[in-house]
């Protein structure tokens, strides 16, 4: 897998994400240190609308970014949301109002909106070679994975010998390493053939992405793959603390069962992919996460929710990890930009759907309730993946133009009909190809 990183232009681009996840991850520590040294009790509260507002900012800001993508070098986009995030970063330590801390927040997240759609669109082009695009997907989620375990223990670790305030100066370092980073290398920007308006640049990739039949199958896994993270992201510390009487460290180490599995899933993904098919792994991960959450229901004790936890970790990884190579296989370089945004606004979406149910069911219902009504939702929701992503979905397809003027250069070779022209090619939906074929 790390054979992937002898390409400089993607090691580059590798390390600017780790020390990004990083410097993000001792914000978020230190985030909620000053909305308690802020608001004092109602610092729940408070990280609760900042991350609202950060789901906003995603599901809002992420298709107009990639909006402006497209007219931009790749490469300066990149460097200055770096800097943007870097900058706000260096402003939160000198916040004194809750409203400053709002305000700010929504610039970051809005910056990291555009950042990681681009940034995850730019891989393809930088890796053509599936195999070698295969393993930088596994690595990516390693990292996300390595960043969730790592940054609360660095953090912890620097608190001993500074102030929470100081660790946003880390924040602001990870931010400047990452553009450093993309400023050493050169990359690829396609353009689209012809100018298009900000009304269909904006759209563009929830139009691709909803036309697509695969792609609306990943709709439906994205809403799987929710379910069962809220459950293990909102009501972790609930069940171990609240119901099962234990400490902290029992939290933590739960959620690290949950990584754990999630990277030992990402580290088998490459040799897996070589043998199956994406649909039939992303099934199997789906099929993990419902059975995990119908488990839970009559899970008895902490000992028995590490393993399931970690079994949910394998599920999650099997069934987010392969995405990109969908988006690359459904797109022409110039629209990748705005299909993965549309990817990441609506799999946020599927979250700010699932979370506000996974804690208020559980605070209402109770826990085993809240196993079950996910479970019921997840298991829906891979019934629709496997009915709007058909089997049969090859990479060529037969398809007539019959609006396509006879002397366009795409019609070049193709076969004359009493319908128009017909031709066999790798089929994505885009300006000569608005609609999927029926018979396909």
């Amino acid at each position: 897998m790390l054979l992937v990183l002898a390409n400089r232009t993607y090691r580059h681009l590798f390390l600017a994400q780790v020390i990004a996840l990083v410097g993000t991850g001792l914000a978020t520590v230190a985030l909620g240190l000053l909305a308690y040294d802020i608001a004092g009790p109602n610092a729940g509260a408070v990280l609760g609308t900042a991350l609202a507002i950060k789901m906003i900012a995603y599901v809002g800001v992420a298709p107009v970014a990639a909006a402006f993508a497209e007219r931009v070098p790749r490469r300066a986009m990149l460097v200055t949301l770096d800097l943007i995030r870097g900058a706000v970063a260096l402003l939160l330590p000198f916040v004194t109002e809750v409203w400053q801390v709002y305000v700010l927040i929504f610039v970051l997240q809005s910056a990291s909106a555009g950042f990681t759609p681009t940034f995850q669109a730019t891989i393809p082009d930088v890796l053509p070679d599936e195999r070698q695009y295969t393993r930088a997907l596994s690595l990516s989620r390693l990292a996300y994975d390595l960043e969730s375990v790592v940054s609360p223990m660095l953090a912890a670790a620097l608190l001993t010998l500074i102030s929470f305030h100081s660790l946003f100066a880390g924040t602001v370092v990870g931010f400047l390493a990452s553009a450093a980073l993309v400023v050493s290398v050169t990359l690829p920007s396609p353009k689209a053939a012809e100018r298009r308006g900000i009304y269909d640049r904006t759209t563009r990739g929830l139009r691709i992405y909803l036309a697509t039949p695969r792609l609306r199958g990943l709709l439906a896994f994205n809403l799987a793959v929710a379910a069962a993270s809220a459950m293990v992201i909102v009501n972790t510390v609930v069940m171990v603390q609240a119901g099962f009487g234990l400490s902290q460290r029992a939290t933590a180490l739960a959620l690290a069962a949950f990584g754990g599995g999630s990277m030992i899933a990402a580290l088998a993904l490459p040799s897996l992919l070589d043998t199956i098919s994406d649909r039939r792994a992303m099934i199997g991960g789906a099929c993990i996460l419902v059975l995990g959450l119908f488990v839970g229901f009559f899970i008895p004790s902490y000992g028995f929710l590490l393993p399931l936890w970690f079994v949910l970790g394998l599920g999650y990884s099997l069934t987010q990890t392969p995405s990109g190579r969908l988006l690359r296989r459904s797109s022409q370089p110039e629209d990748r930009p705005s299909l993965f945004a549309a990817q990441f606004a609506l799999s946020h979406v599927c979250w700010l759907i699932t979370y506000p149910i996974a804690g208020w069911l559980g605070a209402k219902l109770g826990v085993a309730p809240t196993f079950a009504i996910l479970g019921a939702i997840a298991a829906v929701a891979v019934f629709a993946a496997t009915r709007l992503w058909p089997v049969a979905d090859p990479d060529e397809i037969e398809h007539v133009h019959d609006r396509l003027p006879a002397e366009h250069p795409h019609l070049e070779g193709a076969e004359p009909t009493t319908s128009g022209h017909r031709h066999v090619h790798a089929f994505v939906i885009d300006s000569h190809h608005p609609e999927w074929p029926r018979s396909a």
